[in-house]
């Protein structure tokens, strides 16, 4: 769980990356997504197995959820449970499950589409009306007020969910450390915040620029 965790982290750091070219250089962010959209090892090596890494890490989620909760089948009588833990670590099950929930919509804007018109079409040359399509197709999902609500509510989820998720990776792993554990719980923090903000910035540009 730890080790998907932290995949999905730098894969996050990876996407956020790319998608912030979108805001300073559309024709800078096309190339790039040109290049990932089409490379070979990127879409028939890498791009497996990340899905794979988002399905295991939401199945390995929920199991262990069940089997927190199967562990203890009676609730004590008494428990004050934010005495001992924060909100975000007591509901890791909840943030994952609507960060998942929106990959849906952002799969099937984004994902769905390309995928149709890559393997299903035919066409690999990223060209539409001429030039490059990426960064049209991205600044026209967020016209919609409500898509870009969605989006912005999703990413304050997986700051929630990352808060925690972040140290509690290395934590997992027995990689804790008098002196470097309060390091990461900084980089940590400073990632869940940063990051989850950044995309909400992105989505926010693209709305108010039209």
């Amino acid at each position: 769980m730890a080790l998907s965790g932290l995949f999905l982290i730098v894969f996050l750091l990876q996407h956020f990356s790319i998608n912030l070219m979108s805001v300073f250089s559309a024709d800078l962010f096309n190339e790039v997504s040109h290049f990932m959209g089409t490379n070979s090892v990127i879409q028939y090596a890498l791009q497996p197995v990340l899905i794979f890494g988002v399905i295991f890490h939401l199945t390995m989620g929920m199991y262990l959820e069940a089997k927190n909760r199967g562990a203890r089948p009676q609730k004590y009588a008494y428990n004050k449970a934010g005495a001992s833990a924060s909100w975000m670590s007591r509901n890791m099950i909840i943030t994952g499950i609507m960060v998942m929930l929106f990959l849906g919509l952002h799969f099937y804007d984004f994902w769905f589409p390309e995928i149709k018109i890559k393997f299903i079409d035919g066409d690999w040359s990223g060209m539409e009306n001429g030039a490059y399509r990426y960064w049209d197709h991205t600044h026209h999902k967020f016209v919609d007020p409500i898509r870009v609500g969605l989006y912005c509510a999703a990413f304050v989820f997986l700051a929630l969910h990352l808060l925690h998720g972040f140290q509690s990776a290395f934590q997992s792993m027995g990689w804790r450390h008098q002196k470097y554990t309060p390091v990461v719980e900084k980089v940590g923090y400073a990632y869940a915040i940063i990051i989850p903000l950044g995309f909400i910035v992105i989505a926010l540009y693209h709305h108010l620029i039209h």
